[in-house]
């Protein structure tokens, strides 16, 4: 092993053993969980590393890669919602939508060459945004909905059909899942300098080339989650209002 991975293997264990410290001096109850994401953070991200220098070795493998990443992160916002096939299909149109719809127009504008070396981090972090957005914004219109039958409830009663029963709660809950995404486009450079900025400086770029990358990445998560989440919220919706949700 390098010095360098030493020092970050010792790093990676001395923080983890702060939170964990800290923690258990809170009972905040986390502990084993945080022990566990560390763990499995270290093994995924060892077996991506192999995983993407195969890929980036062997292009034609990018769908292959960009697939199973789009049904791990369908099913984990489908859990999120409600565990179902109709859930998880939701999800996965919704994360679809959203990424692809952004990654077409990078792409096609040039704006990124289209290449395995551009189009896995890229259209990898729009996936994850688009799930995170997505998670968010169905959770946050399942509970709006259970809290609120009695006006679904008398929408329904003056013959609303239930999607449009529920539309201004599912509208709600959509502009709320963005809030992250805007706040940190809005504050970039100010509060904080992104992954994809930090990432390009340690890789030698010059700062005026990874600020236009993590333009594009910013700008990319926020189309790519508005995207989502009013892909989800509609597809959400028309069940929603026929049924209260149980949560």
């Amino acid at each position: 092993m390098t010095v360098a991975q030493l020092a970050t293997g010792a790093a990676v264990v001395l923080l983890l053993a702060v939170a964990i410290a800290v923690d258990r001096v809170a009972a905040l109850g986390q502990g084993r969980s945080m022990i566990t994401a560390g763990v499995r953070a270290v093994v995924q991200l060892a077996a991506v590393g192999v995983v993407v220098a195969v890929v980036f070795r062997t292009p034609v493998l990018v769908p292959v890669y960009l697939g199973v990443m789009l049904g791990v992160a369908s099913w984990t916002s489908g859990r999120r919602l409600g565990r179902g096939r109709r859930e998880m299909g939701v999800a996965a149109v919704a994360i679809t939508s959203g990424a692809a719809c952004t990654a077409v127009i990078v792409f096609a504008t040039s704006a990124l060459s289209l290449s395995a070396r551009t189009a896995v981090p890229f259209v990898a972090q729009l996936i994850g945004g688009a799930m995170t957005a997505t998670t968010l914004a169905g959770q946050r219109f399942v509970d709006d909905v259970a809290a609120g039958w009695l006006e679904v409830e008398g929408w329904l009663a003056i013959g609303a059909t239930p999607a449009q029963a529920v539309a201004d709660m599912g509208r709600r809950a959509a502009g709320r899942a963005l809030v992250p995404a805007i706040d940190q486009t809005r504050s970039v450079g100010l509060v904080v300098l992104p992954g994809a900025y930090v990432g390009l400086l340690l890789g030698g770029a010059s700062p005026l080339e990874a600020g236009r990358v993590q333009l594009l990445v910013l700008v990319g998560l926020l189309c790519a989650e508005t995207v989502a989440v009013v892909v989800a919220t509609h597809l959400l919706g028309p069940a929603l209002g026929a049924v209260r949700p149980a949560v």
